[in-house]
């Protein structure tokens, strides 16, 4: 039976610089040929397949945080999104606290065209972020941010002591209906706090792609750094951490790498199973 291997994407597979090298797309593309090879990210279908170009990934891959499971040719498997009325009291929460988010929602399920939705009022962490974003077709500015029909997740970026405080509130008015997730955001130096529906992440969508490809998690290695890992790591037969992971995500791993993610440390790992 085939053996199947999951990454994350951010500061696991990807380069800091949001690059990969030739040497892991060759050895990532020679075990796509006997193995099954997925993605699970928070990252948007449109961001992630513009970051695998040239890379083989034959399994659904799990998006958004598992909001969303489509495949690279864009037929989605599973969405799990919030609707209008209560994205919009999450967003009211927020204002209370003086801090507007950013929304990812889905536009077109037929084109699985998606929208990045915000607010003119942004902290300077959002600006940083824009920045990298500034060439997308999909980035919508309002005045009075407001939710879409359908919502994939919110993500507010501040510092980590006003977003506790947030997420203490909204956890105390919305208990288990909403999944949060809130942690470290490397590339701009803040934290990030992102709001789902339930059971939007990573480990509900490798069960989805379990479903969907009939493979045995027993057969399942993963690889991961951050805190939207961990429920993964616990449903694998082998966890991978980063060397670059954070403390809490090493000490749920079965095993954790020397190499970082810019040290090529997925494909090194692979490469190594061959013995």
């Amino acid at each position: 039976m085939k053996k199947i291997y999951i990454t994350d994407l951010d500061h696991t597979f990807l380069n800091t610089d949001l690059s990969l090298s030739d040497y892991t797309k060759k050895i990532w593309n020679e075990y796509a040929k006997e193995n099954i090879m997925g993605i699970a990210t928070a990252r948007t279908y449109m961001k992630t397949a513009q970051f695998l170009e040239g890379v083989s990934v034959n399994a659904p891959m799990i998006l958004l945080d598992g909001a969303l499971i489509a495949t690279m040719d864009k037929k989605i498997i599973e969405t799990k999104t919030l609707g209008r009325d209560a994205t919009d009291m999450i967003i009211e929460e927020g204002w209370k606290f003086g801090i507007y988010p950013f929304l990812l929602s889905l536009e077109d399920e037929k084109s699985l065209k998606e929208g990045f939705l915000h607010d003119t009022i942004l902290n300077s962490y959002q600006k940083e972020v824009l920045k990298r974003y500034s060439s997308d077709d999909n980035l919508q500015s309002f005045r009075g941010l407001r939710a879409a029909e359908k919502n994939f997740k919110i993500v507010y970026m501040g510092e980590e002591s006003q977003l506790r405080e947030l997420h203490e509130h909204l956890e105390d008015k919305f208990g288990n209906t909403l999944k949060f997730i809130l942690a470290p955001e490397a590339y701009v130096g803040c934290y990030f706090l992102t709001i789902l529906h339930p059971e939007a992440d990573k480990s509900h969508g490798i069960k989805s792609v379990s479903e969907a490809l009939g493979f045995d998690l027993n057969k399942l290695t993963v690889f991961g750094d951050n805190f939207n890992d961990i429920g993964m790591f616990e449903l694998a037969a082998t966890a991978v951490a980063m060397g670059n992971a954070q403390p809490e995500v090493k000490d749920a791993a079965d095993i954790v790498l020397k190499e970082t993610n810019d040290e090529d440390g997925v494909s090194k790992y692979l490469e190594s199973l061959r013995g």
